[in-house]
């Protein structure tokens, strides 16, 4: 069987956090519409849709490897607005713990999969 994007476990993950964050999205003043529910939509779709798009350009290394990196900064990036949703109390202190990691979670893989294709091609798995 060929492997797909669908397949690879970051995907999947970043893939579930997309729709937590729609669901806390959800939970925010209306105010914040165009600004931190915007954002955050934007975020945390742009993790999946860039691993998507580097899985199919993977034949250049440098390709897959830059949306991989997008892909982490985006992780990065949904990390300081989970934090400012935190520091303004529109989420618990534990939606914020448990997202963060699981963001985290998601992060260090992107950064192992950048760490793996960083191999000379001999040695990847």
């Amino acid at each position: 069987m060929r492997q797909t994007y669908k397949d690879l476990n970051v995907y999947k993950k970043s893939d579930t956090l997309v729709l937590d964050m729609y669901q806390i999205t959800n939970k925010l003043p209306i105010e914040e519409r165009f600004g931190l529910i915007s954002q955050i939509k934007r975020a945390s779709l742009s993790i999946p849709l860039n691993i998507a798009e580097g899985y199919g350009k993977r034949s250049s290394t440098m390709e897959f490897k830059r949306y991989l990196a997008m892909a982490k900064g985006s992780c990065n990036e949904l990390q300081v607005l989970l934090d400012l949703c935190n520091d303004l109390e529109y989420i618990s202190q534990e939606e914020h713990k448990t997202i963060s990691e699981r963001y985290d979670e998601v992060g260090k893989m992107l950064y192992g999969m950048l760490e793996k294709w960083n191999k000379p091609s001999g040695e990847k798995d």
